[in-house]
């Protein structure tokens, strides 16, 4: 049995100022042709189809389209479940008829927990829930925490569970240890949020989404699919992909990752102004990429955002790198007043804790004077 395992769509998702959904249109059609040309037994999407409870128009259009197009036009059955950016009630609604034509979604968690049987596998598809609502839906006083109600959920999974048959379980949570991004919205406060590997352990393979990371967490039958798009800087050196798994009759299984190329990248770029504006350094370059720049320039520059958009249009993030650096240097300055230090002792000591330029000839020579002046203002000298 063969089925396809995404997660984090994010529909309707705002970067920057800029609405992805004409970049997320471009890779769901891709991810359209994966399927009509893989032919999986299934799709699984693990969560977060939509970016907030209350997605924009275009968003709800798109997923509508992409949905109809993988589930009716190429008759592949659909196995999903809302994740913590999904509204649960919103994502329910029609959940009851549409399991007529093989689309299993799972809007809210729901007791008893009977899985959907594909093709000799049984999928358990367990939606994001607040501890508070696994509590009140299980009538089990001691769940307080994400940890605490995984466990509850999977204890009653595995009363009824076959274990002779290959068992996958599709979930939305934050595994202890994984790698996390920005674009990531905190399940909770501290490391409440959080939920042990080893729940996983009763089945053949775990179809995660929450982390964007395909690389999350190392794992042999627990992974995450990581998201279809890079949704922050901070995710500009992963490779995103589609996870592709061939389940065997036992719950062994060999996975195989497909990419989809995006309509623009999301890349960071570094250098000095005039290097990134030179034809010989463009030239190599994909303009119109998302792009994050950060300038090595130390001097005054006159609107360099505006000269760098004549070539690279797509740049959303500029930071000028001494200022990085200048900021850290300044956190931990303490200025100590010492009575044997001149006055241009003291400033050219301020100067070079707060920054990381050399306080030259020249500088010295300027403050020199400038403080000359203001001592005989001030009748000191």
């Amino acid at each position: 049995m063969k089925f396809i395992h995404t997660a984090d769509w994010h529909l309707g998702k705002l970067v920057h100022g800029i609405y992805m959904t004409d970049d997320q249109r471009e890779v769901l059609n891709q991810f359209v042709a994966l399927v009509e040309e893989e032919k999986p037994d299934a799709v699984v999407i693990a969560g977060d189809l939509y970016d907030r409870s209350v997605p924009p128009t275009d968003a709800v259009e798109l997923l509508d389209e992409i949905l109809f197009k993988i589930n009716v036009e190429l008759k592949t059955p659909v196995v999903a479940i809302s994740g913590n950016h999904d509204s649960a009630e919103r994502l329910s609604f029609g959940s009851s008829w549409y399991r007529n034509s093989g689309f299993y979604l799972a809007g809210k968690l729901q007791s008893p927990f009977h899985p959907v049987r594909i093709k000799g596998v049984n999928f358990y598809l367990v939606p994001y829930a607040e501890p508070g609502v696994v509590k009140y839906l299980l009538e089990d006083d001691s769940i307080h925490s994400h940890q605490d109600a995984m466990k509850a959920v999977i204890g009653k999974i595995e009363e009824n569970m076959n274990h002779n048959e290959p068992n996958v379980f599709v979930g939305h949570a934050f595994v202890l240890g994984g790698a996390t991004s920005d674009s990531e919205r905190t399940l909770s406060v501290g490391g409440s949020g959080c939920v042990s590997v080893d729940l996983f352990e009763p089945f053949s393979y775990t179809a995660l989404g929450h982390l964007h990371s395909p690389d999350a967490i190392k794992h042999e039958k627990v992974y995450y699919s990581g998201s279809l798009l890079k949704y922050s800087f901070s995710e500009a050196k992963q490779k995103k992909s589609v996870s592709i798994i061939e389940m065997n009759d036992d719950g062994t299984f060999q996975i195989r990752y497909r990419s989809l190329k995006p309509r623009h990248d999301m890349r960071e770029l570094e250098g000095y102004l005039e290097e990134l504006l030179a034809p010989g350094f463009y030239e190599k370059e994909k303009l119109d990429d998302y792009l994050k720049i950060t300038l090595l320039d130390e001097g005054a520059l006159i609107d360099p955002i505006n000269k760098l958009r004549q070539v690279y249009p797509n740049v959303l993030h500029l930071e000028r790198k001494i200022t990085l650096t200048d900021m850290k240097k300044g956190t931990s300055f303490t200025s100590v007043k010492e009575g044997k230090k001149s006055e241009l002792e003291l400033f050219q000591q301020f100067y070079e804790d707060m920054t990381s330029s050399h306080f030259s000839d020249e500088k010295k020579d300027v403050m020199t004077e400038v403080i000359g002046k203001v001592l005989i203002e001030e009748g000191v000298k």
